[in-house]
This record gives C-alpha cells, structure tokens and sequence, in this order.
C-alpha cells in the first residue's frame, strides 16, 4: 500500500511541476513582447536625458527634452517599420537570416544616419507649409512637435497591424495637419502636395514595372534557355554591374549630401565607371563559381546569393543617411526654434540629435522589425534570391529616375511595390505559359475558385497595405491637427 501510496504522490507530484512549467512558459510567451517596450521605454528616457543634459540649462529646455523623447520615440517606429523594405526580400529569399539582416541593417542604417546623413534639413518638411504663416517661434515649435507626435503614433499604428507606409508621407501629413490647425487651409503649397499624392501612384507602379521587367530578363535570358549555367555566366555580371552602377548612382545621389553634392549626370557617370568595373571583376568569379554546378535553377539561385545580400546592405546605408531625417529634423527646428528664438527653413542638426536618430532605428529595427521584414519577405508573394534581386535592383533604379524627372517618390513605396510587380508578373507568365503548352489540363477548365487560390499574391495583404498608403497623410494630417490644438490650448 505504502509504495502505490508514494507512486500516486510521485504523479501528482509530476502533474504539479508540469503545470509549473507549463505556466513559466506562458509567462515567458507573455511577456517577450513586454521586453522590447522596456527596452524601448529606457531608450527614450536616455534620449531625454541626453537632451535634458545637452539643453536644459537654456531657455525652453523643457520643450526640447519632450522633442527629444518624441523623436527617440519616432526613430524606434522608424526602424520597427521602414526597414524591412530593404531586408525583407532577402530574408524571404533566404539569402540572409532574420538575424543576419537585423545585424546587416542596424549596422548600414546607423553608418548611412551618421556619416551620409543630411547636415541640413528642411524644418518645414518639403515646402508643404509656407513659412510666413507660422513666423512666431511658440507656434511653430507646438506645429513641430504635433507633427512629430502624430507621424510617430501613425507609424507605429500601421506597425501593428502590418502595413509598410511611407514615413516621409507620415512627416508631411503631420507638418500639413498642424500647419492648417494653426494658419489654416492657405498656409499649405497645395501644388507641393499635389505632387506628394501622385506618388502615392508613380512610386509603387514604377518599382513594380522595373522589378518585373528584371524579373522577365533573367527568365528569358538565363532561366528559360538550355543551358542555364552557361547563360548564367553570359548575364549573371552583367546584371552585377548594371546593380553596382545603379546603387552607386543612388548612394551618390541620396546618401552622400553630407559629404559632397554630386548632380544627376555626374552620379550617372559614377554609375557607368563603378558598373563597368563591378562586371570585369565579377564575370572571372561567376565562372569560377559555376564551374561544375548542375544545371538547374537552384544552382542559379546560389549565384544571385552575395549579390542580393550587397543590395539589402547598400539600401539600407542610403536609407538612413536619407530618412534619419523624418525622426531628427522636426526636433532639430524645436531645438533651433527655442536656441535662437525663431524658425528657420534649413536648420543644422545637432551631433546629438543625429545619434538619437541612428541609434533609435537600429533598437526599432532589432526590437520590432522582424514582423514587417516577414510580411514584406514572406507574405505577400514568395521570393527567391533571383526575385528578391529584381525588387533591390528596381529600388536604386527607380529612385535615380525619380529623382532625374524632379518625380517626389517613396522609397517604402517603390521597394513594395517591386514585391507586387514581381508577384504579378508571376501570375500572369504563369498562366501564359500554361495556355501556350494547351496541356491535358488547361488552365480553362480549372474552377474559378481554385484560379483564385493559386493567385501568386495574397490579395488581402496588397488591399490592406493600398489602404494604408491612400490613408497615411489625411490620417497623419488630422491627429497633427487635433494634437496640436490639445498643446496649443493646455500650454497657452
């Protein structure tokens, strides 16, 4: 009796631990996310406290140490959301991990932030509000902050629900939103914004037609043919170089204003030289590489590898030296607002208030990026490093035409839509085919419901993200508008 008596207690025991285990697993699961919040919440109080330390003694230190937080506060959205257009696709290729491209990222972004970022930025974020009509400094400081607060709060809105916007359109609509509530409906250059809501069109339909015409190349001229490996070796560099040059072009362009100003031909020529020179040291590696590879498509797949993972790091150092601005540029017009006592249209960034930026995108991106690096890699269409390189490739070269025809385009914009263009032009060469090789089973007699599920993009992902992007400035307008009546109205 006494040993079945110890075996009952020896079970009940084991059911207890279980349920012990069972339970600091749930908590372990619960409170992950409680850990990047922490995280987060201390980096905004050093980030104020850096401000309190660096400011607080002047006149108005106050209002520039709540500047400070709030713009820690949008650098963390910032990299929780804008980066994964540059990691994404090679992630969801495989070309890199998810902790290698948050490595990648944080590294390149926070190098682009701090030695390319733009030293002078514009405070009245692209000329959307005339300058004359918020001229006093208590206005125009309450404008900024509104600005900042609601274009953050958005951000990371679309964040949670895993939507890619645009932040540059987050920072306009909030500049817009507070300039109206504070000098009303003709204090905006509506010409300017006419310009902004066109490239809520131009940027995601011209990286997507550039994504898929790279994509039908390499299908035509590598993918199709006999002998892949041998057409491999034929258009692999060149296709190497042509990346080169692009993003050479593009970081001459976007990421080196800090540096030295370089004009549209100029970079182009850049792109000539460094793609010329990327395809004659590319195309005796490529061979080498090839040499005894089977010829299907997975060995092509290894061959576009390095190429794709360079991308992903260029992008992500030209956006940081391009976008740190839409965290740190209303908060350096509130420090300049409140130092000299009045605005100004081009304000010189603090060293400090650069390094909240750089440093708060690269926490964002480690704490909270791997949700929209998935959706953007993983989700919307499957991509692999051939795919991925077209939607990388697209983005230099989309942005260097944009910024030739003088077009405002979104860089969020264009690299998603390169994902789209990708996924679309699958679905249709896909069914092209099909109807040419009139099969025993044509694609005719496949049941319109089954047509729908083998669609090679995921309709409910394209609609919410189209949604957010047609959203993202009235709703960013109307928050800056409501927040900064609320400060206007609380501090007066």
């Amino acid at each position: 009796m006494s040993s079945d008596t110890e075996t009952k207690q020896w079970k009940t025991l084991d059911k207890d631990l279980n349920r012990i285990s069972q339970v600091e697993y749930a908590t372990q699961y619960v409170s992950r996310p409680l850990i990047g919040t922490g995280i987060s919440l201390a980096f905004i109080v050093i980030a104020a406290t850096i401000a309190a330390v660096t400011f607080g003694q002047a006149e108005g230190g106050v209002l520039v140490v709540a500047a400070a937080a709030v713009g820690a506060y949008m650098a963390l959205n910032i990299g929780a959301n804008d980066v994964a257009n540059n990691m994404g696709p090679a992630v969801g290729a495989r070309a890199l991990t998810m902790g290698g491209a948050i490595v990648i990222a944080a590294i390149c972004e926070s190098a682009g932030a701090l030695l390319a970022g733009g030293d002078v930025v514009s405070t009245i974020s692209k000329g959307i509000i005339d300058p004359a009509s918020v001229a006093d400094a208590r206005t125009f400081t309450w404008a900024m902050m509104a600005a900042l607060i609601s274009a953050a709060v958005w951000v990371n809105l679309a964040t949670l629900v895993g939507a890619p916007v645009s932040t540059t359109h987050s920072v306009v609509g909030g500049v817009m939103g507070a300039g109206i509530a504070a000098a009303g409906l003709a204090a905006v250059n509506w010409p300017n914004m006419g310009a902004i809501a066109a490239s809520w069109v131009i940027s995601p339909v011209l990286g997507g037609a550039i994504a898929a015409l790279f994509l039908a190349f390499i299908k035509y001229r590598i993918i199709y043919q006999d002998d892949m490996i041998a057409a491999a070796r034929r258009w692999v560099p060149v296709l190497v170089g042509i990346m080169a040059g692009a993003f050479a072009a593009y970081l001459s362009v976007k990421g080196l204003k800090r540096v030295v100003k370089i004009d549209i031909p100029t970079a182009l020529m850049i792109g000539v030289a460094v793609g010329a020179l990327a395809y004659v040291v590319t195309a005796p590696l490529i061979r080498h590489q090839s040499k005894g590879m089977e010829n299907r498509k997975k060995s092509l797949k290894t061959l576009f590898g390095l190429p794709l993972v360079l991308s992903a790091g260029l992008l992500s150092f030209a956006h940081g030296a391009n976008d740190v601005a839409n965290a740190v540029g209303p908060l350096a017009a509130i420090v300049h607002a409140q130092e000299f006592g009045a605005f100004a249209g081009k304000v010189a960034i603090p060293t400090w208030v650069m390094v909240i930026g750089a440093l708060g995108i690269s926490f964002g991106l480690v704490l909270f990026g791997p949700k929209l690096i998935r959706m953007v890699g993983n989700q919307i269409t499957k991509l692999n490093p051939m795919r991925a390189y077209c939607v990388a490739l697209s983005a230099a070269i989309t942005v260097i035409l944009a910024s030739w025809l003088g077009l405002p385009v979104s860089s969020t914009h264009i690299a998603v839509g390169g994902v789209f263009g990708v996924g679309f032009f699958r679905e249709w060469e896909t069914e092209r085919r099909a109807r040419k090789a009139k099969t025993d089973r044509p694609v005719k007699t496949i049941a319109v419901e089954e047509r729908r599920r083998r669609k090679l993009v995921r309709r409910s992902h394209f609609m919410t993200i189209i949604a957010a992007w047609v959203i993202t400035v009235p709703a960013a307008a109307v928050l800056s508008g409501v927040i900064f009546l609320i400060l206007n109205a609380v501090f007066a």
